[in-house]
């Protein structure tokens, strides 16, 4: 880089996560082997949510296959300082009225406060990111712009100790499964959770009651299902991901199995987010009956992962005597595929997928900047 020894961008007490409202300052630092003559020092600070995939066209047909991309973005904030010169990038502008930085170190601080609204936060996907910057950019004549970038992180918390997300959530399903001309006994399921909010490291509670009056054997299973949609062009585009699961013990024809508090932990994961026109992280508690050979039993409870852990007892919950709990599992988890379309899954042990949050008896759930460092 010539004469321009260090260009980089620093943060008030090397913060890296901020929230809306709140003030992002630092400092531009350049060092400099020589002097340094240049039209203006610019700093900007950026927010923005982009999606992009592609889908195949026209196989099959006489005038070829084609490829259509699918692509939006929305910007919910774009600020721009001059910390040195006009700012005008002016070819015009005559060499003396251009500042001239001697050799050594040189810093120039800046400052921008975020938006006071809801800004989602910071994501990366398959198909798509939510993503905070700034970038720092010198401009000399008879030069090429140089530039250096620095990532940050915005979190848009979600409190699950107010009443919506400490409320329990839970239903039930029932049906009749039939072989060729022979109709069989019912199946049924009945499950709640302890709440509807949970952080990472936290466990959700889960109370089920299992009948099977059919004459097959089946199996009880739960699983913590992400989705991340996408949305450009009229166009949705779906990625869902198995994030925690466990199982129960079978059921032989006639029985009939209850879980009391089953405790599925929950890893280290993004958190719901649905500020987002084109971008949105929901999560789902699947409770089903793995019915082999045949369309499972499946059971969705609407989840909310937070930011901020539980501080208070959440509401009791009242439900049929329970008994009989049965041990987790570490097999590998069904798909969502096979779950909707009633195909067991395979009963593989895997390792504890990397980047999640363990937690020992007794200690505190991790806050979210915790768990990103953990991812």
């Amino acid at each position: 880089m010539g004469r321009l020894k260090l260009f980089e961008i620093a943060l008030d007490g090397d913060k890296a996560v901020y929230e809306p409202t709140e003030v992002v300052s630092g400092h531009v630092v350049l060092e400099l082997r020589g002097e340094m003559r240049l039209r203006s020092l610019k700093v900007d600070i950026r927010g923005l949510a982009k999606v992009h995939w592609t889908e195949s066209r026209g196989m099959g047909t006489e005038t070829g296959s084609y490829t259509q991309h699918f692509t939006d973005e929305l910007e919910y904030f774009h600020m721009e300082e001059t910390l040195l010169g006009n700012g005008t990038d002016s070819e015009s502008e005559a060499e003396d009225d251009q500042p001239l930085l001697t050799a050594g170190r040189h810093q120039f601080s800046f400052s921008f406060q975020l938006p006071d609204e809801r800004l989602p936060t910071s994501f990366e996907g398959k198909h798509g990111n939510v993503r905070y910057w700034l970038k720092a950019e010198i401009d000399r004549p008879w030069t090429l712009p140089s530039k250096v970038k620095r990532d940050f992180t915005i979190i848009d918390h979600i409190d699950i100790n107010d009443t919506y997300h400490l409320t329990p959530t839970g239903g039930s399903r029932e049906k009749t499964l039939c072989c060729w001309l022979c109709t069989s006994g019912p199946v049924s399921l009945s499950a709640r959770t302890d709440r509807r909010g949970y952080c990472p490291g936290e466990s959700i509670a889960i109370s089920a009651e299992f009948e099977n009056h059919s004459s097959r054997r089946m199996i009880p299973k739960a699983a913590l299902y992400q989705t991340q949609c996408y949305r450009a062009g009229g166009k949705t585009r779906t990625v869902r991901e198995n994030v925690a699961h466990m199982k129960g013990e079978a059921l032989s024809a006639g029985d009939t199995v209850q879980w009391e508090n089953r405790l599925l932990p929950v890893p280290a994961l993004t958190p719901s987010i649905i500020s987002c026109s084109i971008i949105t992280v929901e999560y789902s508690l699947m409770v089903f009956l793995d019915i082999p050979g045949g369309m499972n039993l499946i059971l969705h409870l609407p989840i909310v992962i937070g930011t901020v852990p539980l501080s208070r007892q959440p509401y009791p919950i009242h439900m049929f005597p329970m008994a009989g709990i049965s041990t987790p599992f570490a097999d590998a988890p069904p798909s969502y595929d096979e779950c909707m379309a009633g195909m067991p899954s395979p009963d593989i042990p895997v390792a504890a997928p990397p980047g999640r949050v363990t937690l020992n008896p007794g200690e505190p759930p991790p806050n979210y900047s915790q768990v990103e460092a953990a991812s």
